[in-house]
């Protein structure tokens, strides 16, 4: 097996887009047997109310998934705004093994944090209010007891609602506090810090100032949505890269 590790996140899966679909199972097909872990660092699907609602594309996800797994690859997930709820059942079922926020990933000399990223979004007051109550063991516990029905209409509801705020705030206030980030890489010593969730790829250099006379530069690599192509962050030999695809080509019909 390659030591070689990828790292996706913000596929935000859902029936209504089976293109992202297709390059998602397609690229776990290319990539079975080449790497040692794959990372899924939130928003797998688009929305999730509960590991007893099933649909064609949560059971074809995770035989996907479970076939990657079995080729000898371990899958990592980190739950992110939207999937939030994904339990141990789902996980069991795909192969994969749950973590939390805040992951310390030790690979190839290289110690790299790992984060969704809506928490370093500080600024969105609104959002953040939202994102500690959803996050709440008791309340998550209460709601899932909820009928099925009930729970859709809720992540329906409240996913109109997040677009309609988002459509007033502005880009700053949906993005990362840089204040955020430079507390986050002191904080935690890293050197390097992966996460998605602002849909803006990118490799920032962050500048830290150890003392009076010396700094050291920290790279913030911010993984794309799939929502017009495939983005990856690619660990090998030591090199982070962080890297976009094309979607597949369908076949016509």
């Amino acid at each position: 097996m390659q030591d070689r590790v990828l790292l996706i996140s913000d596929l935000h899966l859902e029936e209504q887009r089976q293109d992202i679909t297709e390059a998602f199972t397609q690229f776990l097909e290319v990539n079975r047997g080449k790497c040692s872990a794959l990372y899924i660092l939130g928003d797998l699907f688009e929305v999730w109310v509960g590991d007893d609602v099933e649909s064609p594309l949560t059971t074809r996800v995770a035989d996907s998934l479970r076939k990657f797994y079995k080729s000898g690859s371990s899958i990592y997930l980190m739950h992110g705004n939207r999937d939030f709820l994904i339990g141990e059942s789902y996980a069991v079922q795909c192969g994969i093994t749950l973590v939390q926020e805040y992951f310390s990933l030790e690979v190839q000399n290289l110690e790299i944090l790992l984060l969704h990223g809506d928490s370093l979004c500080t600024d969105d007051v609104d959002y953040q209010q939202f994102r500690t109550m959803v996050r709440d063991n008791q309340w998550q516990t209460e709601f899932l007891k909820k009928p099925i029905e009930e729970r859709v209409a809720y992540a329906s509801a409240a996913r109109e609602q997040s677009r309609a705020a988002a459509k007033t705030k502005s880009t700053e206030i949906m993005d990362v506090n840089q204040t955020a980030v430079k507390t986050l890489f002191n904080s935690t010593q890293h050197k390097y810090v992966i996460h998605g969730h602002t849909h803006r790829p990118a490799i920032h250099d962050i500048s830290l100032k150890q003392d009076c006379s010396s700094e050291t530069i920290g790279k913030r690599i911010v993984l794309g949505d799939w929502d017009k192509a495939i983005w990856f962050v690619e660990i090998q030999n030591g090199k982070i890269e962080l890297r976009t695809l094309p979607f597949p080509q369908q076949p016509s019909r």
